[in-house]
C-alpha cells in the first residue's frame, strides 16, 4: 500500500452524512402547501410531475391553489464530500488522513484503474472505466465506445442522481472527464461538470495545471484570480471556495444536503507547494537516505500498523532503475530536492483537505458524517523519467533533461518558474511494497490505493483494518446505500445500464470484519497491460514497455507480445511469487475470464499504442480547417480549439492599427513559460525599445528563438510570420521569416520544434496573455500584457501535416 504517515496514502476522500435504507415515499407538510416536501422512488429521473391537486374555477377567489411538493432526499440522507487527491508516500505527514484513520476503518485492498481520468470516470459513475468511455486518458481518445472519452447518457453520474433527489451538487478542482475536444467555451457542455449533474464547478479542465496560474473556470467561464495576486495558489483558493460554498448552503438552506466533489490537482505534476511548506518538509530530511532505504522503512511501518500482514514480502527493486548507492553526489542532491518539493506538495494538500474537513465540523455536521478518504487515483507516477524534470512537458514531448541542466532550476524548484516532476525511482519507492507504478494496471503498484472511512456512531471498530477487495466503482453504490436512494431506471427518459460496483457498507459492521469480499471479480486494462482478479487470484501481463521510457518505437503485438503471471494474492498480497509456470490450467482459466470481462465492458479492441493515439484524428472545432480568423480579444481557448502549428508549415498574418504614441502588448500566443509561441509588440525597458515587432518561439523552456522587427509608428500595419518546415515528421525544424508591411525584417531557423503538445494548462489568447509569458529574460513582460493597439484581423493558415520519419 502506498502509505502516508501513520495511516496510509490518499486520493479520494469522501464524506457522507447519515444513512437510511431505501424506503417508501416520505411526505412532510400539508399536500399542496408551499412547505410540503416529498421523497421519490428514484426509478425515473427527473421524476414525473405530479398531478395538480387543487381546484380551478373561473375566479381565483373560488379556486384552490396547489403547489407541487419540493423533492428532498430520504430523512437522514447524507451530505457527501468526495475528496480526490493524487497522494502517495510513506514518511510524509498527513494529519488530515490520520485523523480519519484513527476515527474509523483502514482499507488495505482497494483499487483504481491505474490512470487518473479513467479512475475519475469510474468513481463518479459506479461503472468500469471502459464502460463509460475512459479506457485511457481523454487526450488519446479513439473512436471506440470504450475509448472515446464520452460518458454515455445511459450511465448517469452520482451528481445527476443526487441532484434529482434534492441535493445541492458541486465540483471543485480537477475535471479530467470533459472530452479534450469539447473543452472550449463553445461547448457542448453536456460533458462538463455542469452537464453531468453538478450545479456548480470551480476548477481546471484537463490532466494537470499549474497551481500558480491554472486554466481555471467558474462553471464554464474562464477566470484569472491569480493575475496581479502574488502568492496565490489553487490548493488554498480551492479550499476557501469549497468552505464558503458549504457555509453558504448551511445558512441559506440548512436542511438541504449537499454533494461536494473535491478533487485538487495534488499530487499530480506540477508539484507546486508554497515556499513555507517546502522549507517545513526540507527541514525534516525525510528523503536524505534515498529511495531504497525509504522503501524498507515504509514496509516496516506497514507491518507495524497491520496494513500489511506478517507474511507479506517486499518485492525486489527493478534492474531497470538505479540503486540509490549507485548515484553520483549531484544526482542525489537533485533527487532529494525533487522529493522534498513533492513531499511539501502532499503535506500542503493534506493540510488544505484538513481545513475542509474542519469546516464540516465547524458547521456542526461532522458527527453525522461518513468520510471516505482514498489515497491516489493511480499508482505513483514515473512520468518524470529516470532523472525527473523541471518541466513535465519535456516528458510529454519525449525530451529528457540531463541532471546537470536541471540545476538551473534547482533554487526555485516547485515555484511558478518550474512545472516539476520527480525521478522514476521515487515512484517505485512510493508504491511500496508492490511492483510497478502509474499506467500499469497489471500489478498493484499501479492500482492499490489506501483508503480510510469513518462514521461516528455507525463505525465503532476504530482504527481497525479491512482487507476485503474493492474497487473505485464501489464508491457510488456505497453512497447510494448510505443515502437510502436506489439506482434510477431512467434518467431524462433514457434507460440506465446497471451500476457495476457493489456497496462497501457491509464492511462497517464489526461482525463482517473478516467477511468475504462481495466484489469477487474485477478486470484491469490500460495501454495494453491487463489483469483479472477473482476470489483472491490475479492473472496479469508482464509490462512490455517501461512507463519512464518514452519511445517512438512500435510496441509488441498487443495479444501475443506479452507474458502472463499468476498470483494467489490471498496468501501473497504483494504479488511476489509468480505461479504461472506451476499452475498453467489456473492461468488459462483466468485469461479466459479476462477476455469474457473485456467483451462485457467495452475493453476491446485492445490497443497498446500511445504516440499514435495521441496524434489520431478526433472530432474537434478545428478539424479540416485551413484558415482561422480572429479580431479584438479572445482568451482562454484550449489547445483543442486553437489552430495547430506543430509539425507543419504555417503563416500568421496580423493586421493591426497603432495609436499615436505607439503600442505594446500581445497580439497572439499559445503556451507560455514552459513552451509555446507569441507574436507581440515589445514592452521595452525604461521607455527604450517599446513597440518592436517580435515573434518568439519557446522550445519547452529549454531554448527560446526570437525574430525582431522595427518599432511600429502610428497607423495601420500588416505583420506576417511565415514558417516553412524543413522536412516532414515530429519536432522537425525549419525557417521562419518575419515581415512588416510587405518587407522582410528578420529570418531565423529552428533546429527543433515542439513535437507533441504545448502546455495543456495554457491557452490560445488573442490581444493579451492570460497565464504565463513565453519570454523569460529578453522581451520579458508581465501578463496579461494587453495589446494597446487594435487588432483588425488576425489570420492563421496552417498547412496539412506532412507525414515522415519521426
Amino acid at each position: 500500500m502506498k502509505i502516508l504517515s501513520c495511516a496510509f496514502a490518499t486520493t479520494a476522500a469522501l464524506v457522507v452524512l447519515g444513512s437510511v435504507p431505501a424506503s417508501a415515499q416520505q411526505v412532510t407538510g400539508v399536500s399542496g402547501s408551499p412547505s410540503a416536501t416529498t421523497t421519490i422512488d428514484s426509478k425515473q429521473l427527473p421524476p414525473p410531475p405530479p398531478n395538480f391537486g387543487g381546484v380551478i374555477k373561473e375566479k381565483a377567489s373560488e379556486s384552490t391553489p396547489w403547489w407541487p411538493p419540493r423533492v428532498v432526499p430520504p430523512k437522514g440522507a447524507p451530505n457527501v464530500l468526495l475528496i480526490m487527491t493524487r497522494t502517495f508516500g510513506g514518511v510524509i505527514p498527513t494529519p488530515a488522513m490520520d485523523r480519519i484513520a484513527q476515527a474509523g476503518l483502514r482499507y488495505t485492498n482497494f483499487h483504481s484503474t491505474s490512470l487518473c481520468s479513467p479512475t475519475r470516470a469510474a468513481i463518479i459513475t459506479g461503472r468500469n472505466h471502459h464502460s463509460v468511455g475512459f479506457g485511457v486518458v481523454g487526450e488519446i481518445a479513439t473512436g471506440f465506445p470504450g475509448y472515446d472519452s464520452i460518458i454515455p447518457i445511459e450511465k448517469g453520474t452520482i451528481g445527476t442522481i443526487l441532484k434529482a433527489n434534492g441535493y445541492a451538487t458541486s465540483w471543485f478542482g480537477k475535471d479530467h472527464n470533459t472530452p479534450f475536444y469539447q473543452s472550449s467555451q463553445a461547448g457542448p457542455f453536456d460533458q462538463w461538470p455542469n452537464g453531468m449533474g453538478f450545479d456548480y464547478f470551480y476548477g481546471f479542465v484537463g490532466g494537470d495545471a499549474s497551481q500558480w496560474q491554472p486554466n481555471l473556470f467558474r462553471n464554464t467561464t474562464a477566470i484569472y484570480p491569480f493575475l496581479n495576486n502574488p502568492g496565490w495558489n489553487l490548493e488554498t483558493a480551492m479550499a476557501d471556495e469549497a468552505i464558503q460554498y458549504m457555509k453558504q448552503l448551511k445558512e441559506i438552506a440548512p436542511g438541504k444536503p449537499w454533494l461536494v466533489y473535491y478533487v485538487p490537482g495534488a499530487t499530480h505534476a506540477p508539484h507546486h507547494p508554497t515556499p513555507e511548506w517546502v522549507k517545513k518538509i526540507s527541514d525534516m530530511h525525510l528523503f536524505d537516505e534515498g529511495w531504497n532505504k525509504i522503501r524498507e522503512k515504509i514496509f516496516a511501518n506497514q507491518k507495524r500498523l497491520g496494513i500489511m500482514p506478517e507474511n507479506a514480502m517486499l518485492t525486489p527493486w527493478p534492474k531497470d532503475l538505479p540503486e540509490w548507492e549507485s548515484l553520483s553526489w549531484d544526482e542525489r542532491k537533485l533527487f532529494i530536492k525533487q522529493a522534498d518539493v513533492y513531499g511539501a506538495y502532499l503535506a500542503y494538500a493534506d493540510h488544505e483537505i484538513g481545513r475542509v474537513i474542519q469546516a464540516v465540523e465547524d458547521l456542526g455536521e461532522l458527527d453525522n458524517t461518513l468520510i471516505i478518504y482514498i489515497g491516489g487515483d493511480n499508482g505513483a507516477s514515473a512520468e518524470g523519467m529516470l532523472n525527473g524534470t523541471p518541466n513535465e512537458f519535456t516528458t510529454f514531448n519525449g525530451v529528457a533533461v540531463p541532471v546537470k541542466d536541471q540545476f538551473l532550476w534547482y533554487p526555485f524548484w516547485g515555484s511558478e518558474r518550474t512545472f516539476p516532476h520527480f525521478a522514476a525511482g521515487w515512484a517505485w519507492a512510493m508504491d511500496t511494497p508492490f511492483k510497478w507504478v502509474k499506467q500499469v494496471p497489471s500489478h498493484f503498484g499501479g492500482t492499490a490505493q489506501g483508503m480510510v472511512i469513518s462514521w461516528p456512531g455507525h463505525i465503532t471498530d476504530l482504527g481497525a483494518v479491512r482487507r476485503q477487495f474493492h474497487h473505485v466503482i464501489d464508491i457510488v453504490p456505497t453512497i447510494l446505500e448510505a443515502a437510502g436512494i436506489s439506482q434510477p431506471e431512467t434518467i431524462n427518459g433514457i434507460k440506465q445500464i446497471p451500476i457495476e460496483g457493489v456497496s462497501m457498507a457491509y464492511t462497517w459492521d464489526n461482525a463482517n470484519a473478516a467477511a468475504p469480499s462481495r466484489h469477487t471479480t474485477q478486470y484491469f486494462e490500460m495501454l495494453g497491460n491487463r489483469a483479472i482478479y477473482q476470489d483472491g487470484w490475479v492473472a496479469a501481463t508482464t509490462p512490455a514497455t517501461l512507463p519512464w521510457e518514452l519511445s517512438t518505437k512500435s510496441p509488441p503485438d498487443v495479444i501475443t507480445g506479452y507474458n502472463w503471471e499468476l498470483y494467489n494474492v490471498q496468501d501473497d498480497p504483494t504479488q511476489f511469487n509468480d505461479l504461472a509456470a506451476k499452475m498453467p490450467d489456473k492461468l488459462k482459466q483466468m485469461q479466459d475470464l479476462f477476455y469474457a470481462e473485456a467483451k462485457k465492458y467495452n475493453v476491446l479492441p485492445l490497443d497498446n499504442t500511445t504516440l499514435a493515439r495521441w496524434d489520431t484524428p478526433r472530432p474537434s472545432l478545428t478539424a479540416g480547417r485551413t484558415e482561422f480568423t480572429y479580431s479584438g480579444e479572445l482568451t482562454g481557448t484550449p489547445p483543442s480549439a486553437a489552430p495547430d502549428i506543430k509539425n507543419k508549415s504555417y503563416t500568421i498574418t496580423a493586421e493591426v492599427e497603432i495609436p499615436e504614441g505607439g503600442a505594446e502588448g500581445m497580439i497572439v500566443t499559445e503556451g507560455g513559460r514552459f513552451g509555446g509561441y507569441g507574436l507581440f509588440l515589445s514592452k521595452g525597458e525604461f521607455g527604450i525599445g517599446r513597440g518592436k515587432v517580435v515573434f518568439l518561439y519557446n522550445l519547452l523552456d529549454l531554448k527560446r528563438t526570437a525574430w525582431e522587427g522595427p518599432e511600429l509608428e502610428a497607423g495601420k500595419h500588416t505583420i506576417v510570420f511565415d514558417f516553412k518546415s524543413a522536412e516532414p515528421g515530429l519536432g522537425k525544424g525549419g525557417t521562419g521569416i518575419l515581415s512588416v508591411d510587405g518587407k522582410e525584417v528578420a529570418r531565423n531557423t529552428l533546429e527543433h520544434t515542439t513535437p507533441i503538445t504545448f502546455p495543456e494548462d495554457e491557452s490560445f489568447d488573442v490581444g493579451q496573455d492570460t497565464r504565463t509569458g513565453v519570454a523569460l529574460l529578453e522581451y520579458r513582460y508581465d501578463p496579461p500584457f494587453k495589446f494597446t493597439g487594435k487588432i483588425n484581423k488576425l489570420t492563421f493558415e496552417p498547412e496539412p501535416q506532412a507525414q515522415g520519419k519521426n
